[in-house]
């Protein structure tokens, strides 16, 4: 990390605030940052970060007027909005922090180490940024919320996305998340990544080693799409088996 990270503190008590300011010290050799501006409100928060052009606000959720949650999801109306860490006394946001995506979710007393996670989590985030094309619009990262805690997952490791009731499997080589979405709406945003095997099935282009013939139970053979480094074999519908003959080109 040789740029230093910006930071906004956001906290309605102000001992909470200092004892944030405190933990940041003990991570400056780690993560060297700055911190750009404090607010004790929502409201304040939300128009002085409209100009701190701050890497990562660092919120708490239970504030009067307007509460970290909706402080979150006003910033994501803007072009460049940062990176939102919650910190909080309180597992049960957990959810509403995936809604808005957050990257981090941290309880109250922060611990120098979870904090330290977060602020890489933003740093490698901001590097993917920076890294990609400038009219790319697409995240660098799934957030996947698993008891009460977001865990940060980077496009390149998914295998594939799989809706199943309510939730969409994301599949890397190691395990499975879910995630709370809509396979059109992750198509929209990551389209040049995936290519669409069936009506519940986006496959990573880099992980597709090709596509071969196979007998169902009653017989009757079909497409089925080939991974490089998992042993499944996933449909390929009729209505996408297009896909095969521009996979061959």
């Amino acid at each position: 990390m040789t740029t230093p990270l910006r930071l906004f503190l956001v906290d309605d008590e102000l001992p909470a605030l200092r004892r944030l300011q405190d933990v940041l010290v003990d991570c400056a050799d780690e993560c060297p940052h700055e911190i750009v501006g404090t607010a004790t409100n929502g409201m304040s928060a939300l128009s002085q970060l409209a100009d701190a052009d701050a890497d990562a606000a660092i919120i708490d959720i239970q504030m009067p007027q307007m509460s970290g949650i909706e402080l979150a999801r006003e910033l994501q109306s803007q072009e460049h909005p940062p990176a939102v860490i919650f910190a909080t006394a309180f597992e049960e946001y957990g959810v509403a922090a995936f809604e808005v995506r957050a990257i981090d979710y941290l309880l109250k007393p922060i611990r120098r180490e979870r904090l330290i996670e977060a602020l890489k989590r933003v740093a490698q985030a901001r590097q993917a940024r920076s890294e990609a094309a400038p009219s790319s619009h697409a995240r660098s990262h799934f957030s996947v919320t698993e008891r009460g805690r977001l865990h940060l997952i980077p496009v390149s490791e998914a295998r594939y996305l799989k809706a199943e009731q309510k939730y969409i499997t994301l599949k890397t080589r190691e395990r499975e998340y879910l995630l709370e979405d809509s396979l059109t709406r992750l198509e929209e945003e990551f389209g040049s990544q995936f290519v669409r095997i069936h009506r519940n099935c986006l496959i990573a282009t880099d992980a597709l080693a090709g596509f071969e013939r196979a007998a169902s139970n009653g017989g009757e053979t079909h497409w089925v799409a080939v991974l490089k480094d998992l042993p499944e074999r996933l449909a390929v519908s009729r209505r996408q088996q297009h896909v095969i003959k521009d996979f061959k080109k």
